[in-house]
């Protein structure tokens, strides 16, 4: 019975810390040392302290842990600055309301080739949050259907709770923005087939036929998102037509850095001789001379609601709708968008 009775202020004391650090270590956070982990741990044994985190969940029904699935085509992990500040936020949100959150590996780093439904079970996650996965994937869809209460980012399910980012609206508003300019050749370097993709390019499509603006076919060239390489590849193809663009939209502001290589590698300058926006607002893009026009997503607020709707489902799940939420960005005109005749 004393051993139940040791407390974490117990173990604070005797360490000479915090509760909030004690608590940290024994739950193995990654924002504490392995020495004072290890050091506490080895103290909370010596009181008669022993922790039964898988008894506390079978009370409560509950690890305060919500899993995150994210396995992008380029396999650019937390680099793809656009997902890292989504998840961040995310992150930040969920921590606010007494949630950890874990990784659900994917590819070969898979626990005994786990799915990733097994692999949500065995970690106990109250709920999954999915981003940028090939949403076709079986083993997504398994995770989908199952009673985990699941909230999806960047691509709707009929029947889950998904936040999106307004691509239709975002995309008609750069168009509208470019033909404004007085452009007419557009051409569109767009990126690999997804939902996301899907709503940008019909939106390109839809908003030009409004404009009475007719686009060849070979003005629209596919590269994936985040592709430099690619992007460099298609900017050559469009340059070397013989009725070039005098306008290229890029499916990301990283790939946009292919075109520009592809650009002043004909010593073509930007936008005097050529014109380009790209997509997302991230950083870099007001880094680039000249400044790259393109449009801002939102994602400290897309990665904010998704946590919310998450947490909302977890807690009250008979009472939370199923919502799909529409965040609208923000045309960054910037400077790489030439005004003709």
């Amino acid at each position: 019975m004393a051993k139940r009775n040791v407390s974490l202020k117990d173990i604070a004391v005797a360490c000479g810390v915090s509760i909030a650090t004690v608590s940290k270590a024994l739950n193995d956070h990654s924002d504490i040392g392995q020495e004072t982990k290890e050091h506490i741990r080895a103290v909370a044994d010596k009181l008669g302290y022993h922790p039964n985190a898988a008894a506390q969940a079978l009370k409560t029904n509950r690890t305060n842990n919500i899993g995150v699935l994210f396995v992008d085509e380029a396999n650019s992990g937390l680099t793809h600055d656009y997902f890292n500040h989504v998840l961040n936020s995310f992150k930040k949100t969920a921590e606010e309301n007494g949630f950890d959150i874990t990784f659900i590996n994917g590819g070969k780093a898979k626990i005994n080739n786990m799915s990733y439904l097994s692999h949500a079970i065995y970690r106990g996650f109250d709920g999954v949050v999915i981003a940028c996965v090939d949403f076709s994937d079986p083993e997504v869809e398994e995770l989908i259907k199952s009673n985990i209460p699941v909230v999806t980012i960047d691509h709707i399910f009929f029947n889950r709770t998904s936040v999106v980012s307004d691509n239709v609206k975002g995309m008609r508003e750069l168009v509208n923005y470019v033909y404004g300019q007085g452009h007419r050749k557009v051409a569109y370097v767009h990126g690999a087939g997804s939902s996301v993709t899907q709503n940008r390019l019909t939106s390109f499509y839809k908003t030009l036929q409004e404009l009475g603006v007719e686009i060849p076919d070979e003005y629209v060239v596919v590269s994936p998102y985040r592709d430099t390489d690619a992007a460099y590849e298609a900017t050559n193809k469009l340059l070397d037509l013989k009725e070039p663009p005098t306008c290229i939209l890029y499916p990301d502001d990283f790939a946009a850095l292919g075109g520009i290589n592809a650009i002043r590698q004909r010593n073509l300058r930007i936008p005097e001789d050529i014109s380009i926006a790209g997509y997302d607002g991230l950083e870099l893009a007001k880094r680039l001379s000249p400044r790259l026009t393109t449009v801002v997503q939102n994602s400290e607020k897309i990665g904010g609601i998704a946590a919310t709707k998450l947490i909302d489902l977890i807690n009250n799940p008979k009472g939370t709708l199923v919502e799909q939420i529409v965040v609208e960005g923000t045309l960054e005109k910037g400077e790489s968008v030439k005004k003709i005749q």
